[in-house]
């Protein structure tokens, strides 16, 4: 129970983050990408503050690793963000994050083309991820809501970026611990991200302090505080239930964004989101992306 308990937390944290990210870009007119910024460096300063702390061990990498960072960082982490939260501002929170998880499915469509023999469960998660997406956007259209090709295409992207994210990973988790990977991988997307949005720019902005603390936020209770307790939940439980318990994190942030932000989905996009997130439970059942699913958020 108590490892059920902390994974449900997590899905939490994550699940109302993006609903806090929704309302920073939405009603406080912020960049997606000053969010990205600024949420990478606090993550990054308070767990490499912690880390050199409690396991210095941890930030010891093999110098022949670096590129395999780089390319994950930039190419998984660094991708992830940026769509991600692009989608968020742009699609809302329900849609963005649904789209997200089309990544099982994808990961299991690569393997079919690759010739990996695929159990049959896995192929009704395929098809059931292409009709839930499908249905979450025919759905749009029911409120009068248009949505413009590039922001879909964005949304999709950050399914695409997770995916390769969550297979690429694989390796780096086999060779150093969670913790370690996570750090160096934001540490790198941070720095490309703090590029294409400089400290200088974002203070020139002149941001409020409520502002500084939904930043704050952001940083603290969409990365160090879900993945500290998704992690302590996963030593309790096996890998496939807390990866079940993960895609909790959609309803919670479908519910929050409904509760705080009046944004819902249409009755066609909730069946939508019912396939969408059955397939995510039987395709997203490896160890291995279960645990990639941390650094997702």
């Amino acid at each position: 129970m108590r490892g059920r308990l902390l994974v449900l937390a997590a899905t939490v944290f994550w699940g109302t983050s993006a609903t806090l990210a929704r309302y920073v870009f939405r009603d406080r007119a912020v960049p997606p990408s000053t969010a990205v910024a600024l949420r990478l460096a606090i993550a990054v300063a308070l767990l490499g503050g912690w880390l050199a702390w409690r396991r210095p061990a941890a930030l010891r990498v093999r110098r022949d690793d670096w590129l395999y960072f780089v390319i994950l960082g930039l190419f998984g982490v660094a991708a992830v963000q940026g769509t991600y939260y692009y989608a968020i501002a742009r699609l809302g929170v329900g849609l963005a994050i649904l789209l997200q998880y089309v990544a099982p499915a994808l990961i299991v469509g690569f393997d079919l083309l690759r010739g990996t023999p695929v159990r049959a469960r896995v192929l009704i998660a395929v098809l059931a991820a292409i009709a839930g997406t499908a249905l979450l956007v025919g759905g749009v259209g029911q409120g009068g809501r248009t949505i413009a090709l590039g922001d879909w295409a964005v949304g999709f992207g950050a399914a695409i970026a997770f995916a390769f994210y969550i297979v690429y990973s694989k390796r780096g988790l086999r060779r150093y611990a969670p913790d370690t990977v996570l750090f160096y991988t934001f540490l790198i997307a941070g720095v490309f991200w703090g590029c294409v949005t400089p400290p200088w720019r974002i203070l020139a902005a002149g941001y409020e302090a409520s502002l500084w603390l939904a930043f704050a936020a952001l940083g603290v209770f969409s990365t160090l505080v879900p993945f500290a307790c998704f992690y302590a939940g996963l030593r309790r439980l096996p890998a496939a239930d807390a990866g079940i318990m993960a895609t909790l994190e959609p309803v919670v942030a479908v519910l929050s964004a409904a509760l705080f932000l009046d944004e819902s989905l249409h009755p066609i996009q909730w069946l939508g989101a019912a396939l969408v997130l059955a397939a995510a439970i039987m395709a997203g059942s490896d160890p291995a992306a279960i645990e990639a699913q941390v650094e997702r958020a």
